[in-house]
């Protein structure tokens, strides 16, 4: 059961050097800004990234790994990321003071089979593209979709948790946890299969077998995480947990009042869904073929993020239908003035910078900041997160990201003066 010698050296190394950051009283004062936010309090905006490309970032040998065991070199990775990024491009980031196992299980897929022409390798920053080929449905194709099975791998989950206590448990608690981060986005898996401009010319040509189709999806599920509940396959994420496309979780509103530490259940958590695909279509059928279907999975939480690459600044109308919900994604493609009168004091402005300033071919930090700054000022009074993410590349300038950061809180402490 125990890991290599050299697998639990390299691994007590770096516990050690995460249990030494953790215990900073930095990170208790950034929790209880996060929590501030979420609460809709008035504080700063605050600043994290994520979705980053790692392969194109190693320096000094700082995320190389040394660890075999393949537990060993799951953790090792988490523990090399986290400490880099605290080195480097912290921005708000708030760091644990225990470790996490994860518990495991399997579950199948919804039945609709997603078929693509192969995969195109985009370099190291880890990103894949796709082309799917788009398949022919028609009502007899709405009983394809079953509900997602799910396996809960008992053994697995105790001999990785063991393996873990027994190599750092002394230098920091670990806690076999269940899921804690949700991503629902119905319309992403429907058009892999269905086909982007197919989906779309038949919300207008045949919207009785869209609406079939997603109000299945749905169905599908919530099955899904009525199951996650039954097997105790969830837990707590009002932490420094990423909820939805955003920031941390961090609230003292969950896990509310029907709480038992023993069972999590979903109105504990944050929720989320997302219908990103919807960029164009107006928020009447936002709210026809995805909100109002959304919407069962959303009421399952105690607190809801919704959106992520869609422009939502101008659809706010049908978003205030959703009675849990907390953070809105303001992506690139909203204009923030609006988005912030829409928002007002409402609501969590999950703004979402273009990633796109770290891909050129000559770095702008100039640019980078007065892009920021633009949007600080838009959005001044409001309930501002600045979620950096969506990282394809920074031309193996990690310098790029870490000066990113810098600006990013300067300007954040800057609007918070």
């Amino acid at each position: 059961m125990a890991l290599p010698k050299q697998d639990r050296e390299v691994l007590r190394r770096l516990v050690g050097e995460l249990a030494e950051i953790a215990a900073l009283p930095v990170h208790t004062e950034k929790a209880e800004l996060w929590r501030r936010l979420n609460r809709l309090e008035p504080v700063r905006p605050l600043v994290w990234i994520n979705e980053i490309p790692w392969g194109e970032i190693n320096v000094n040998d700082e995320l190389t790994q040394q660890c075999n065991d393949p537990v060993a070199r799951s953790l090792e990775w988490r523990l090399l990321t986290e400490l880099y990024q605290w080195r480097h491009f912290p921005g708000d980031m708030v760091v644990s003071d225990f470790l996490v196992s994860q518990k495991i299980f399997y579950s199948t897929h919804m039945g609709l089979g997603i078929h693509t022409d192969g995969e195109i390798d985009q370099g190291d920053g880890g990103i894949v593209s796709r082309h799917y080929q788009a398949q022919h449905f028609d009502f007899d194709d709405v009983e394809r979709l079953q509900p997602p099975g799910v396996t809960y791998d008992a053994a697995t989950t105790e001999l990785n948790y063991r393996k873990m206590c027994d190599a750092v448990g002394d230098i920091m608690p670990v806690k076999l946890l269940g899921t804690r981060s949700h991503w629902y986005a119905p319309w992403d898996y429907l058009v892999q299969a269905w086909g982007i401009q197919e989906a779309m010319v038949d919300l207008v040509d045949r919207p009785e077998l869209i609406t079939a189709f997603i109000s299945r999806l749905v169905d599908c599920n919530v099955a899904y995480l009525d199951r996650l509940e039954e097997l105790n396959l969830l837990a707590c994420n009002n932490d420094n947990t990423r909820v939805g496309a955003g920031g941390y979780g961090c609230t003292d509103e969950l896990p509310g009042e029907r709480f038992d530490p023993d069972h999590v259940r979903l109105h504990n958590q944050w929720g989320c869904a997302t219908a990103q695909i919807f960029s164009v279509v107006s928020p009447e059928m936002h709210w026809q073929f995805a909100l109002r279907h959304e919407m069962r999975i959303l009421e399952r939480f105690g607190l809801t993020y919704y959106g992520c690459c869609e422009p939502l600044d101008i659809k706010m109308g049908i978003l205030r239908k959703v009675p849990n919900l907390r953070k809105v994604s303001m992506s690139p493609w909203v204009v923030p003035e609006r988005g912030a009168a829409e928002l007002g004091r409402d609501y969590v402005y999950s703004h979402k910078p273009n990633p796109a300033i770290l891909a050129e071919d000559t770095w702008r930090p100039a640019q980078a900041r007065a892009e920021l700054r633009d949007v600080l000022e838009k959005t001044r009074g409001c309930n501002v997160e600045i979620i950096l993410k969506d990282i394809s590349t920074v031309r193996h300038q990690p310098q790029r990201l870490w000066e990113w950061s810098q600006i990013a809180t300067e300007e954040a402490e800057r609007i918070g003066e």
